[in-house]
C-alpha cells in the first residue's frame, strides 16, 4: 500500500503522551495518552485501530473509531463506530454511523448547521 506525503502511522508498539497535532491522515494503531487535533484541514481524517487507545479528546472533521477511546470525540464532517468501537465521553457529529457491536457511553450532540437544537442520547449502546 502507497501513503501520501500527508499519511501518519502510529504502530501498536507506539505509546505517545501529550497532544498530537496533523494534518491529512492519522491511523492510530498504539495509545495515545493527550489530544488529537486536525490543524485546519477541511478533509483531515482520524483512524481508530481495534488496538488503539485514545485517552483525551479527538478533533477532527472525519473521525473512525474501531479502538478504545476515553475523552470527547468532535467531528465536523462524518464520524463513524466501527464494531469494536469502545467510547466514554460525549460526542459532537455532524452525520454518524454505527455498526452493531459498537459501544458509546456517553451523550451524543448532532451539530449540524441547521439544526436548533441538539440531539442528546445518554449512555446509548448499539
Amino acid at each position: 500500500m502507497a501513503f501520501s506525503n500527508n499519511h501518519t502511522l502510529i504502530s501498536r508498539a507506539t505509546k505517545v503522551s501529550g497532544d498530537l497535532h496533523f494534518t491529512g491522515e492519522l491511523q492510530l494503531e498504539g495509545k495515545v495518552t493527550g489530544n488529537i487535533i486536525a490543524e485546519d484541514e477541511k478533509d483531515a481524517k482520524v483512524v481508530i485501530a481495534d488496538s488503539g487507545v485514545v485517552e483525551g479528546e479527538i478533533r477532527a472533521p472525519v473521525v473512525i473509531v474501531n479502538g478504545k477511546v476515553v475523552g470527547n470525540i468532535y467531528s465536523s464532517k462524518h464520524l463513524e463506530f466501527a464494531s469494536k468501537a469502545d467510547v466514554t465521553g460525549t460526542v459532537h457529529y455532524h452525520s454518524i454511523e454505527i455498526v452493531k457491536g459498537a459501544q458509546v457511553n456517553g451523550s451524543m450532540i448532532n451539530k449540524q448547521k441547521d439544526s436548533v437544537g441538539a440531539l442528546e442520547i445518554v449512555a446509548t449502546k448499539a
